[in-house]
C-alpha cells in the first residue's frame, strides 16, 4: 500500500527526447565542472577564456566572443574581471579592438584549469568506456554547429 504523503513518480513523456537528454546531460557536466573549477575561484566560461586565450595570445575579444558564442555585452564584464584578477591583459590594436593574453598568473591558472578541465572529462570518459566516445563528440558537433 502506497504510503498517503509519498511522492507520486512521474510519468516523464519527454526522457528520451534527445534535446531534452543533451539539455540534462550538459547540466550534470557542467554543475560538476563549475563545482571542481569553484575550488581554483573560477567559472567555467572563465576558465574556458583561460584556455583559448593561451592557445591564442594576442586574440581580439570580439573572436573570441564568437568563438564561445557569448555576445559583446557578455564578454565585456568577463574580460574585466579577468583583468582585474590578473590574469589577462590588453593591449590595443586599434582604436577599439585590444589584443588579449594571458599574465604570468594567468598562464598558472590555465595550467591548473587544464588539468580540472582533464580530470572532470576522464571521469565522464570512464563513465563511458564502453562506448565509442568519438562517435558521441562527431554526433554532439554536427548538432552543435547546426543543421543544413
Amino acid at each position: 500500500m502506497e504510503k498517503p504523503n509519498a511522492p507520486k513518480e512521474l510519468h516523464d513523456p519527454i526522457a528520451s527526447r534527445l534535446g531534452y537528454l543533451l539539455r540534462r546531460a550538459s547540466a550534470t557536466m557542467m554543475a560538476d565542472l563549475g563545482e571542481a573549477l569553484g575550488a581554483v575561484g573560477l567559472r567555467p566560461v572563465e576558465g574556458t577564456i583561460l584556455i583559448l586565450v593561451g592557445a591564442n595570445p594576442g586574440c581580439i575579444q570580439s573572436e573570441l566572443g564568437r568563438a564561445l558564442g557569448i555576445k559583446r555585452a557578455n564578454m565585456v564584464p568577463l574580460v574585466a574581471g579577468l583583468t582585474a584578477q590578473d590574469y589577462l591583459e590588453k593591449s590595443p590594436v586599434d582604436g577599439r579592438s585590444f589584443a588579449l593574453s594571458l599574465t604570468p598568473r594567468g598562464e598558472k591558472a590555465r595550467a591548473r584549469v587544464d588539468e580540472i578541465m582533464d580530470a572532470h572529462e576522464a571521469g565522464f570518459a570512464r563513465l563511458l568506456a564502453d562506448m565509442d566516445q568519438q562517435q558521441l563528440r562527431t554526433a554532439l558537433s554536427l548538432i552543435a554547429n547546426g543543421r543544413d
